[in-house]
């Protein structure tokens, strides 16, 4: 059958992980690596770290690799046992992981392209474009959509209207499919677009609102996506 016209992704949890952000990935690999502070309180960290990756010198140059190593040192920067720890090793640790998936999924995205026109909306820090290069996706989609880049965050509905403009598409002809329920799904939805909604099994459904479809790994996306009440 055909697949659908248009389908969106995320990129950070959805085309690198198995619907887990990035500071839940960092925090398992330091914990392992030796590190000493609890989730709650790293997540805290990790989002000052993404505050301050903002202003990282050359940060809409960086590619996979170096945005990696950087929000590594960051991070080493603003924990209390950051001179202890192996930033190098946890960079390397949670690369070497991200790559592996994104290998894994790179079939999946060309099956996909062949019959729809696909697109990205991030929440990201300026160099989508080159991470993807470097990573060998950027090929696969008609439009990427950069939140730093384009002035606008998700879950602000202009970043997924915009995009749906450059494919001269309705919300009615599109997917959505992303890791983050309140940023991706939950916005997505409300515009009238198909949902998939990347996540682990365990995980429940926040309220007020459901996916049209739940996927717990990206190789389950195709046989989602033959959806078509």
């Amino acid at each position: 059958m055909n697949g659908p016209a248009v389908v969106l992704f995320d990129f950070g949890g959805t085309l690198d992980a198995d619907g887990i952000h990035w500071a839940p990935r960092f925090h398992t690999i330091y914990r392992a690596c030796g590190g000493a502070v609890e989730y709650p309180a790293f997540e805290v960290v990790f989002r000052a770290a993404d505050r301050a990756m903002e202003s990282e010198p050359g940060i809409r140059t960086l590619g996979f690799r170096a945005l990696i190593d950087a929000q590594a040192r960051v991070l080493r920067n603003l924990l209390p046992d950051g001179d202890v720890i192996d930033v190098e090793q946890i960079a390397a640790r949670f690369h070497a992981e991200a790559v592996a998936i994104v290998v894994r999924n790179r079939p999946i995205l060309e099956r996909l392209s062949g019959g729809s026109r696909l697109g990205i909306v991030s929440n990201f820090t300026g160099n989508l474009e080159p991470c993807l290069e470097e990573l060998e996706l950027r090929r696969y989609f008609t439009v990427v959509a950069d939140s730093t880049v384009v002035g606008i965050t998700k879950p602000d509905p202009r970043i997924f209207t915009g995009v749906l403009s450059k494919l001269d598409a309705s919300a009615a002809q599109a997917w959505m499919v992303g890791d983050n329920f309140e940023a991706d799904i939950r916005p997505a939805g409300a515009l009238g677009m198909r949902t998939c909604w990347l996540t682990p099994r365990e995980r429940p459904v926040p309220s007020g609102g459901a996916p049209t479809r739940r996927i717990a790994r990206l190789p389950e996306l195709e046989g989602a996506l033959r959806f078509t009440d």
